[in-house]
C-alpha cells in the first residue's frame, strides 16, 4: 500500500471516528445529533450521560488538545489588525493613534488622509465628518449624543470612546463599564483596555488571568499592541520562542515597535535570519499598503488638528 493511499484512508477513519459517540460509539445521525467536548472540540458526545461517563478517560487527552487548540487559535496571522479599513478610502488604518479620527456622530473612525481630503473640498471654515457630512460641535455635544449612541444602539465603539473619555477624566469605575459593555459586543479595543486595567490594577484589583483573557481576546483580532503585550509577559516568564512569535505577528500587521524588538532578539540569537527577514518583508508591505498621496499630505500640514 503506497503512503498516499495509506493516508487517504487514516483520514477518512479519522472522519468517521469524529461523528460517532466517544463513549458509546453511536453515530451521529439526523435523529442522534452529537455535541463537541467544549473545552477540546476534538471528541463528540450522544448525551449527558456519556459524557459523564467518559471524563476520566478523556480528562488527560482533553486538556492536552485545549492547550493544543488555544494555542493555535492565538498563533494564528490575522488578516489585518483590528482597525481594519478606512471606510472611505478602503486603505488600511493606520496604527498610529493621531493619523486617525473618530467621529462621534457615526461612530466612524476615519483616517487622517481622508479628513485632510475632505477639507480642502469643502468651504473655508466650514468643519464637517468626512464621512456623514454632519458639521462638528462642542465637546460636550460629542459626549451626549455618543451617550445616546450607547443606550440606543449598543454601539461598542460608542462605548469604547465613552470608556476612554471617562479614563483619561480618571472616572475608572465608569471607564470599566463602557469598556466591558464594549468587550462584550465584540469590541476588540475594550478587550485590550480592560486587559490593561486588569494589569495595572487601574480601578479593579490586579487579576493576571483576566489580563491575559482580554489581551488575547484583542490579539486574535488583530490587536497589535495587545500581541505585543502578550510577547513582553512570556519573555518575562522565560518563553523566548513564545514572544518572539507574538512580536513576529504585529510585526507583520505593520507594529514598528515589535519590528525594532525583533532586531534586538536577532542581535542576541533568539531569532534567526530567516524569520527576521521574513518578517521584515512583510511589515514593510503592512506599512506600504496604509500609505496614499492624502495621508502624506495630511502628515506634511501641521494646520490639520492632532
Amino acid at each position: 500500500m503506497s503512503n498516499s493511499t495509506a493516508e487517504v484512508e487514516a483520514d477518512v477513519t479519522e472522519e468517521a471516528n469524529k461523528n460517532v459517540c466517544a463513549n458509546c460509539g453511536i453515530a451521529g445521525l439526523d435523529n442522534n445529533e452529537l455535541e463537541e467536548c467544549t473545552a477540546c472540540q476534538s471528541v463528540q458526545y450522544c448525551s449527558d450521560k456519556c459524557r459523564e461517563e467518559h471524563r476520566e478517560q478523556h480528562d488527560e487527552e482533553c486538556k492536552n488538545q485545549a492547550v493544543e487548540l488555544h494555542d493555535k487559535n492565538l498563533f494564528r496571522q490575522p488578516d489585518s489588525s483590528h482597525l481594519v479599513e478606512c471606510p472611505i478610502c478602503f486603505l488600511p488604518m493606520p496604527l498610529v493613534a493621531k493619523k486617525s479620527t473618530f467621529w462621534t456622530c457615526c461612530s466612524k473612525l476615519i483616517c487622517r488622509g481622508c479628513h485632510y481630503a475632505h477639507d480642502i473640498n469643502t468651504s473655508k471654515g466650514v468643519i464637517s465628518c468626512p464621512f456623514c457630512r454632519e458639521p462638528l460641535v462642542s465637546e460636550e455635544e460629542c459626549v451626549r449624543r455618543t451617550i445616546k449612541r450607547v443606550k440606543a444602539n449598543n454601539d461598542p465603539a460608542a462605548s469604547c470612546f465613552m470608556g476612554m473619555q471617562c479614563r483619561s477624566k480618571g472616572d475608572y469605575d465608569s471607564a470599566f463599564e463602557y469598556f466591558t459593555k464594549a468587550a462584550e459586543l465584540g469590541d476588540l479595543e475594550g478587550h485590550y483596555r480592560l486587559g490593561y486595567m486588569y494589569g495595572e490594577g487601574e480601578g479593579v484589583e490586579k487579576d493576571e488571568e483576566k489580563e491575559l483573557f482580554h489581551l488575547e481576546k484583542a490579539a486574535i483580532g488583530g490587536h497589535p499592541i495587545a500581541r505585543h503585550n502578550l510577547g513582553w509577559y512570556e519573555w518575562e516568564h522565560g518563553s523566548m520562542e513564545r514572544a518572539a512569535k507574538h512580536w513576529i505577528i504585529a510585526a507583520n500587521l505593520g507594529y514598528d515597535v515589535s519590528m525594532k524588538v525583533l532586531w534586538d532578539m536577532f542581535k542576541d540569537d533568539f531569532v534567526s535570519k530567516q524569520d527576521l527577514e521574513a518578517t521584515l518583508r512583510s511589515h514593510q508591505a503592512a506599512l506600504d499598503a496604509m500609505k496614499s498621496s492624502d495621508r502624506d499630505a495630511a502628515e506634511a500640514d501641521a494646520s490639520l488638528d492632532p
